[in-house]
């Protein structure tokens, strides 16, 4: 119907969207709110659904190398079963919690490159309209922000952060996808380790932290080297020496590397902490001291001084606005591409 196409396309005459997030990033498993602002057009409408889909820049390695598109990982119905007539101006709230493993895409304001973004779903007669993106941040737990500014003050230094689409075996890891955060090692460990790359896979009780010591085939394939993992919970954050901590994971990691090879699996006997029903630990380590130390400048520090040779150029709060222009010239062409299939 020609009717259908051009609502398709919210054309001349048909009615608009425009969604405002709440100013502030958000952390995982906390509230997204904002407004969807809608217009009427020039006739009257029955608007089916209106939806919110969180979506994500991905890359996926395949035979042939990689490749990036967009993963839809939420979708949230806001409204629907109304009329909206002519010339007519609506706005619907909504507030709806974040997954809890939802990427960070910044550190203390700095932008990491990670890109997410919020589309707008408008159905009307049985014709969906999928609108502008608008940018998603997303600020780190505090015991995510605590461990990589643990990591910094070790020594530490930022490289990049992705996400990769694939499930990390062993894990209780719920989206499609997983974020890697590549670090460059601390002077302790040069020579002993290239790269370190750390994922969290956070959820309501705890959160697994996933530790990879030169990533050679990613976490899909036989190609690492080694991989450990420590369960953390949520409270009592102040409460632990996370240099301490974080260091003793570091070590037992590149110790049982250094002794096995690159022939050694995942280890299914890493440290859980003291797990509740829900397989989840609280804070192990907790007790071994307060604060974070002064080893080193900090994540932070680390992310915006050392960022001029690094792969996402992350220069002081650059990235993040390079992302707020790219989220929806990204995904925007990724719709395109949907639209020719």
């Amino acid at each position: 119907m020609v009717f259908k196409r051009l609502l398709g396309s919210l054309g001349v005459g048909g009615p608009s969207v425009d969604t405002v997030l709440d100013p502030g990033a958000v952390a995982p498993g906390g509230a997204l709110t904002g407004r969807v602002h809608l217009k009427g057009g020039e006739a009257d409408f029955t608007v089916d659904h209106l939806t919110l889909e969180l979506v994500a820049r991905v890359e996926a390695e395949h035979e042939d190398g990689e490749s990036e598109g967009s993963v839809a990982f939420g979708r949230y119905e806001v409204a629907a079963g109304f009329r909206l007539v002519a010339g007519e101006e609506r706005s619907v709230p909504f507030s709806f919690p974040l997954p809890w493993e939802t990427p960070i895409t910044e550190l203390y304001g700095q932008g990491l490159g990670v890109v997410l973004g919020v589309r707008t779903e408008l159905g009307v007669a049985g014709a969906r309209d999928k609108g502008d993106v608008d940018a998603l941040a997303v600020r780190p737990l505090p015991v995510q922000e605590a461990i990589l500014e643990a990591f910094g003050q070790l020594g530490f230094g930022f490289r990049s952060a992705d996400l990769e689409l694939g499930h990390i075996g062993g894990t209780g890891q719920r989206l499609p996808f997983y974020q890697e955060i590549e670090l460059a090692p601390a002077p302790a460990y040069a020579g002993r380790v290239e790269e370190l790359e750390v994922t969290f896979l956070a959820g309501p009780d705890g959160m697994e932290v996933v530790l990879e010591a030169d990533k050679r085939g990613g976490f899909l394939s036989e190609g690492h080297d080694e991989l450990s993992r420590q369960v953390v919970g949520h409270h009592g954050v102040d409460q632990v020496d996370w240099n301490a901590e974080v260091g003793s994971w570091v070590r037992e990691l590149v110790e049982r590397r250094a002794a096995y090879g690159s022939h050694s699996s995942y280890d299914s006997h890493s440290s859980y902490g003291h797990a509740d029903g829900h397989g989840y630990g609280h804070g192990h380590g907790a007790g071994h001291g307060s604060g974070h130390g002064s080893g080193g400048p900090g994540m932070g520090t680390a992310i915006a001084a050392g960022a001029a040779g690094l792969a996402v150029g992350v220069v002081g709060g650059m990235v993040a606005a390079e992302v707020v222009d790219e989220v929806g010239d990204f995904f925007e062409g990724d719709e395109e591409a949907e639209d020719e299939d």
